[in-house]
């Protein structure tokens, strides 16, 4: 089959596929219609009528693609003012001719285009430019060439696989003059053959986005392509367990929560779930009623960037920095989770969608998972005195999506508990990045697979950006300590310690890091309400695992990155602040974002304010990560701290005597 049929088919295939999905989408939009609210994603039919308004414009023209295609969120103004906020698109064009870039304004409710503006910088990488870079590889005569160089003459072009990485920026020409990615290229030994593990490495092929055309070859080395196979799938596993037994999760009487539209109620919770092209899974107006007064806490919270930086100064290496938020969008990339599988018990999906480099629409039903799911005890204790125990079981919400890039899947998760605390969580798996080594050799950056196959050291770093609301729009962030009281007067056994608090005045000092010596945790806090002991009420952050990035000051990284080099961050809101490393990090030298932000020294105490945590997984390689890794997890915990005035989970009943093995139990008060 050639290329050209083998493009023909799947092109049939998904013309397909999107009709039955656009079927599903429209069915679910008049349900959507009836709870419709401002910070709702928009729906597919305004995603079309946006790429019709623009197609229309007098300044649109032949060339022209779609990068992304969002919701223009409404302030909190608006939102208070009464009348519904018209509803407004944000649209980034790619233009192929003039190898420019534009914003565009659209108000759905005028009809009309509100603004059009020339903007600097690449936007991210679409999907469908993965597809024509990989084809114009394959066509190019020199890239065939440098393959039979390497011994690989191979006829059948389907055996290529090309894998499109965002170029960084190191000065080079065509970063500050084209619109690039570098291609890099392995073998497949089969249709389910698992590429990774024949890199056909030290060679790329730089590839102009805007003409689709391979611009340059770079050929730093013959290296041996490994050979040994190293598959996961079923069908290539010569056993499996067989003392693995059913395990059913049953809510015989449904879910505790309940959706209307996109508004979320479950326990005291009450949330909206929004979805971006960019984000994928945002999270608006978070709220807890405590007992009747439902007391705001965050009005937007999201994963906001992710870069991925390798530690390793191979040719294939060194270069891998991928901002994968920034740089391709994983909403776009979100998967259609699949019930048994991605999810278990009493499932409620969101369906998501967006509009594609060519304008169409691309439904992802499935896209956003939200389960219940038991959580262990809550609560417990064993009075001895009267011989009895109080217990209750947790349980948590959980809201989720899971995105593939290239050879990574990314699982995003927001955990929400009857002990009014919040987790986020984020799971990595797939496949190691992977490159070759001639025989015998091995490299201090990475770590051995199979005969001439290693994985590079690496690292996954995440920021998550929370809008504040704690009680109000007031608020302010406090950082707590914890200090050892030296062995003296005020501690004559030498066994004190007391916590040491400072409450961030302005920009530059709430730059900050995580240290473990002292407990370190910070404290989102109202400036104005106070709980009945006189506590200022807040949510303190919890950190997880907070690797430190390891590039040295000058590099690439450190320029491009900069958001990366303190585990906090905290910003007066200016709603044109949304992206730590800038809005197009894609080829932009760096500077951008956070570093230069805060360098306005702006007041944030008892201000809107935007809190930024970033945390990482430091990540190198082990045997056991091959040939497709367990998943590696990180996040971080949002606990009440003085929130209220007492455990807000006093209210949670005993467990039901049914849910027992026989019909007493004694560890329930009840029994």
């Amino acid at each position: 089959m050639s290329i050209a049929t083998s493009q023909l088919d799947r092109k049939q295939y998904r013309r397909q596929k999107l009709a039955r999905l656009r079927a599903k989408a429209e069915a679910r939009a008049a349900e959507l219609a009836e709870h419709a609210h401002p910070l709702d994603p928009l729906s597919p039919d305004e995603l079309e009528r946006v790429v019709d308004l623009v197609q229309r414009h007098p300044d649109y023209r032949f060339g022209m693609r779609f990068g992304m295609v969002s919701l223009q969120e409404p302030s909190r103004e608006a939102l208070r003012a009464g009348a519904p906020p018209p509803r407004s698109a944000e649209v980034v064009l790619i233009d192929n001719t003039s190898r420019g870039s534009f914003r565009v304004e659209v108000d759905l409710d005028a009809g009309s285009v509100r603004d059009w503006q020339k903007v600097d910088g690449q936007p991210a990488i679409a999907p469908d430019e993965f597809a024509e870079t990989e084809l114009a590889v394959k066509m190019d005569g020199r890239v065939l060439e440098m393959l039979r160089r390497r011994g690989l003459d191979l006829e059948e072009r389907s055996q290529i696989n090309v894998d499109p990485w965002s170029s960084g920026y190191f000065g080079a020409p065509e970063e500050r003059d084209r619109r690039i990615a570098r291609a890099l290229i392995y073998v497949k030994h089969g249709l389910e053959d698992n590429q990774y593990a024949h890199p056909v490495d030290g060679v790329s092929a730089v590839v102009d986005l805007n003409d689709q055309e391979v611009v340059a070859i770079e050929d730093d080395a013959v290296l041996p392509v490994p050979q040994e196979c190293a598959n996961w799938a079923a069908g290539y596993q010569e056993r499996f367990r067989t003392d693995i037994k059913p395990l059913e999760i049953s809510q015989p009487e449904g879910p505790s929560f309940t959706v209307e539209g996109n508004l979320v109620r479950w326990q005291k919770w009450q949330f909206r779930v929004g979805f971006t092209p960019r984000e994928g899974l945002v999270l608006h107006d978070v709220a807890y009623d405590d007992d009747g007064e439902l007391r705001p806490l965050f009005h937007r919270m999201s994963v906001a960037e992710m870069t991925v930086p390798y530690g390793d100064t191979a040719f294939w290496q060194y270069r891998k920095n991928a901002f994968d938020i920034g740089e391709y969008g994983v909403g776009i990339l979100a998967n259609s989770l699949e019930r048994g599988c991605d999810c278990l018990g009493e499932i409620y999906y969101f369906d998501a969608s967006y509009i594609n480099a060519f304008g169409e629409l691309m439904p992802i039903p499935n896209a956003i998972c939200m389960h219940e799911e038991d959580d262990g005890i809550l609560w417990k204790h064993y009075d001895f005195r009267t011989d009895k125990t109080e217990v209750r079981r947790s349980r948590k919400l959980v809201v989720s999506f899971i995105a593939t890039v290239g050879n990574y899947e990314y699982a995003f998760y927001w955990h929400f508990r009857q002990d009014a605390s919040i987790e986020c969580e984020i799971k990595a798996t797939g496949v190691v990045q992977t490159g070759a080594l001639p025989d015998g050799e091995t490299t201090q950056f990475g770590t051995m697979l199979m005969p001439n196959l290693y994985g590079s050291n690496h690292q996954h770093h995440f920021c998550v950006r929370m809008h504040a609301a704690i009680d109000g729009e007031h608020n302010q962030v406090t950082e707590v300590d914890t200090v050892a009281d030296p062995t003296g007067p005020s501690n004559p056994y030498g066994n004190a310690f007391y916590t040491k608090r400072t409450t961030f005045e302005r920009e530059s000092q709430a730059m900050r890091n995580v240290d473990v010596g002292a407990s370190r945790y910070w404290i989102i806090q109202s400036s104005e309400r106070k709980n009945r002991m006189g506590y200022p009420t807040g949510y303190k952050i919890e950190p997880g695992e907070s690797a430190p990035p390891y590039a040295q000051p000058g590099s690439s990284l450190h320029q491009r990155a900069g958001y990366l080099w303190h585990n906090l961050w905290v910003t007066r809101f200016d709603d044109s602040e949304r992206y730590p490393a800038g809005d197009f990090p894609n080829q932009h030298p760096g500077g951008d974002g956070l570093p230069r932000w805060v360098e306005q020294d702006r007041a944030i105490k008892g201000e809107d304010i935007v809190v930024w945590h970033v945390l990482g997984h430091h990540h190198i390689p082990r045997a056991e990560d091959w040939p497709v890794m367990p998943v590696a997890k990180l996040g971080f915990k949002l606990k009440p701290v003085n929130f209220f005035d007492r455990n807000p989970a006093l209210d949670v009943p005993p467990s039901a005597p049914a849910h027992h093995s026989d019909d007493f139990c004694e560890h329930c008060s009840d029994g």
